[in-house]
């Protein structure tokens, strides 16, 4: 059975009362029960001795140790050590080896380094006894736990450095700011060093704290804002429950007071003086007014207006939400003439309210504003905004028609002169008088031509060394129709007139027009200027008039036309009238009425063809020649034949098809012997190889002696090529060769073979090996026929 001495029971024990009884069990754990022991007594009776086991479980260190040797943590002894040195003691578990030590021999423990019960506030080791000759061990292992006893070694802290709290100003007393806590890594289960106290170190009399929690409350009524915005509070914590000795730690708390409405909108001035030109425009800003409030964001917006002053029609005030500025600007242009100074009374009130807060009021107050209006140089005003004129056609010109008014604004009320924008009246048709403005006409006017014109007058100011200013308006001259001319045919009338037509038939209908306007309407009268054996008018009353025929029986013959005065009159005064010609054809009709034909020579008097139409069939005319030519030369060209007429026109263009030729077999592939003909060739025959341009004409290669030298056949031809623009295309070959007499093979060319055969040899041939024996065989036969036939 282990046994421990424990260095720490007598300090316990000293702690005891006087008299008390204390009693160590120390059990081993796995141990095994002992049988008890018997005892006889003397009645008889056999009595059961249980022998003490001791339960021991825990051993107490203390934290953070400070001593140079090592720390002592008890002693461990086996029931089974005799102490003859046969024993040894081995311990495991945590930190065993490391943290904890034991003696093999005696069993003593202990701690190697400095403990934090912080970090670690037990450790479960098991210690067991071994015999050192066997290596058995003399019991099972035993199982204890080390917990170390704390002191106080770390102070509270808080769980921020710092805080940040806001509270409404004008808050009651103990209004709740903020808590703040603490914590302490001190063991809160044993004694009070994890036991906090709050205090303020700073931070009084406007705040306090509760000891044990850690709430922050106002202090102190009233508070303003306005005076006093943040307020920086210390806090302490103190372990110990605050006692002398006791660890502690701070914290800052940054408390803001928050703004309410308790502070109504000031001017710092009951009056104000501002100025501007009388020329400002409407809209222009005078100047800016701010009334101050001691708040801030919603409760700090204001609202300005006019509620009175001889200047409230002219002025008007526009609240700055941004800047919370009362802006003054024109709302009706001024006038230094007939007023020097406006006046208006502003009145700025708050937009947001507190009812909490209405006894601190009034919420508004009031200033008075003066805009003294200062003098400008301004131009002429006229009386009117535009002149109207009305004058009759038939005014003579030099006649007065009309006049305008300016006058100087000013106080120096300078005299106004007159003037014509020139650009205005390009005919120089009125002329104004530059003093007093009247308007004369300088032609006549024609209210036909036109009937209103329009100018512009400008007025100035008549300064010495002084500039003037200029003003425009216009002036609308309208003029008045006078009966001035005469009514006449609304067109021109294309009339005929039946031969078999009857007396009392209606020919024709005539209106008219006049390019006067009067008042009540046109109204014309129509009649004939004598009378007409032939025909009458019928006037209808409604601005027409009927011709009718007085009698039957009219003959082209005799009489191919008739021309017969109408006389038109208007009503209104003076009366105009004027005497139109209508001309009637007589025509062949049928029996529907309709005409047939009618004299040539009436047809050309009445009516004509105009230049337009005569232009339109020649225009015709001129198409349908070029249609002709067109296909003329169409049909031409698909009638052209081709250059080469057959085969064996050839002559000196070469073609090439890129075909492969039949070998020395093919003998019709091409006749040489056509270049001694040159004159096969037609004039009118193309190429067949590319489509004929007939840019040029064609010119015809002057015809060569067959018996002329190849020199001279190949330069005439190539003289011919350079100078004829109808030469072949880039496409086509034309090849002249001349070898001379040097060449040893001499001429192969058989342009003058028809001459000459009979002087060549072919024998040669045979030698030139199996690629010429075809040409030796034909050549030598050939030679050989011919001699025959000669001799």
């Amino acid at each position: 059975m282990m046994m421990i001495h424990f260095p720490w029971l007598f300090p316990l024990l000293c702690l005891l009362p006087l008299g008390s009884t204390v009693m160590l069990v120390v059990r081993s754990r796995g141990s095994v029960p002992r049988p008890p022991s018997q005892t006889l007594q003397p009645e008889g009776r056999v009595l059961h001795r249980s022998k003490r086991d001791w339960m021991w479980r825990q051993f107490f260190l203390s934290e953070e140790y400070m001593g140079n040797n090592y720390q002592y943590v008890g002693k461990l002894r086996s029931d089974k050590d005799r102490g003859d040195g046969t024993t040894r003691y081995v311990l495991s578990g945590e930190g065993a080896g490391t943290i904890f030590r034991i003696d093999e021999k005696s069993g003593d423990l202990h701690a190697t380094q400095r403990l934090d019960r912080e970090e670690k506030a037990s450790y479960t080791l098991q210690a067991q006894a071994f015999n050192k000759n066997t290596g058995l061990p003399l019991e099972p292992a035993t199982e204890f736990i080390v917990k170390i006893h704390d002191i106080n070694d770390n102070e509270p802290k808080f769980t921020k450095d710092v805080y940040t709290a806001s509270v409404p100003e004008m808050s009651d007393v103990g209004t709740f700011v903020i808590e703040v806590n603490a914590t302490d890594a001190d063991d809160a289960s044993y004694g009070n060093s994890a036991r906090l106290v709050y205090s303020i170190l700073q931070g009084q009399p406007y705040f306090s704290v509760e000891p044990e929690t850690g709430i922050v409350r106002i202090a102190l009524s009233n508070m303003d804002r306005e005076v006093r915005k943040d307020y920086q509070v210390v806090i302490q914590a103190k372990d110990m429950a605050g006692q002398m000795g006791g660890l502690s730690g701070t914290t800052m708390v940054n408390v803001t007071l928050t703004d309410v409405n308790d502070s109504p909108p000031r001017f710092a001035y009951s009056s104000y003086h501002l100025s501007t030109y009388e020329s400002a425009e409407i809209g222009f800003t005078v100047g800016r007014i701010k009334a101050n409030d001691g708040d801030e964001g919603q409760n700090a917006e204001m609202k300005y207006r006019i509620v009175e002053g001889d200047g409230k029609d002219s002025l008007d005030i526009i609240t700055d939400e941004v800047t919370q500025e009362g802006i003054i600007v024109v709302r009706k242009q001024l006038d230094y003439e007939s007023r020097r100074v406006y006046t208006i009374k502003v009145e700025v009130t708050n937009t947001h309210t507190d009812p909490n807060f209405l006894h601190l009021g009034p919420f508004s107050d009031t200033a008075t504003v003066k805009v003294t209006a200062k003098d400008v140089d301004e131009p002429p005003v006229f009386s009117r905004p535009q002149f109207v004129i009305e004058v009759n056609e038939d005014t003579p010109k030099g006649s007065i028609i009309g006049t305008v008014t300016a006058w100087d604004p000013d106080a120096m009320d300078y005299p106004v002169q007159f003037a014509i924008d020139q650009h205005t009246d390009p005919e120089r048709l009125f002329h104004i008088d530059s003093k007093n403005g009247s308007i004369t006409t300088l032609k006549s006017l024609d209210r036909e031509v036109s009937k209103w014109h329009n100018i512009s007058v400008l007025a100035s100011e008549i300064k010495y060394h002084f500039q003037s200013l200029t003003i425009r308006v216009p002036v609308l001259i309208k003029v008045l129709d006078v009966n001035d001319n005469a009514p006449e045919f609304a067109m021109s009338y294309d009339t005929f007139v039946c031969e078999n037509v009857k007396a009392g038939q209606i020919i024709q209908t005539i209106s008219a027009i006049d390019t006067d306007e009067p008042l009540i309407g046109h109204k014309f009268v129509f009649s004939l200027s004598t009378s007409n054996p032939n025909f009458t008018i019928f006037d209808n009353e409604d601005n027409t008039a009927k011709i009718l025929t007085r009698r039957s029986g009219f003959n082209r013959q005799e009489v191919s036309a008739y021309y017969l005065p109408v006389v038109i009159s208007d009503n209104d005064y003076p009366i105009q009238s004027s005497t139109s010609t209508l001309t009637i054809r007589v025509c062949s009709c049928d029996s529907t009425g309709s005409m047939r034909s009618c004299s040539v020579d009436a047809l050309l008097l009445s009516a004509g063809l105009s230049t337009g139409a005569l232009v339109a069939i020649l225009l015709c005319i001129v198409i349908l020649l070029m249609i002709v030519v067109l296909f003329s030369a169409l049909r031409r060209q698909r009638r052209k034949e081709p250059l080469i007429i057959s085969k064996e026109d050839v002559r000196d263009n070469v073609v090439s098809y890129n075909d492969e030729g039949g070998g020395e077999e093919d003998t019709q592939a091409f006749d040489i012997g056509t270049l001694r003909h040159p004159e096969v060739m037609d004039s009118n025959k193309l190429r067949r190889d590319i489509i004929p341009e007939m840019l040029f004409p064609y010119h015809r290669p002057s015809p060569m002696n067959e018996c002329s030298d190849v020199r001279d056949f190949i330069s005439s031809r190539l003289q011919e090529n350079d100078t004829d623009p109808s030469a072949p295309p880039y496409d086509s070959l034309a090849t002249y060769a001349y070898e001379g007499n040097g060449s040893v093979a001499e001429s192969l060319s058989s342009l003058e073979s028809s001459v000459m055969e009979g002087d060549h040899e072919y024998d040669y041939l045979s030698t030139w090996g199996p690629q010429f024996k075809k040409l030796a065989d034909m050549y030598i036969g050939k030679d050989t026929c011919t001699s025959g036939l000669t001799n």
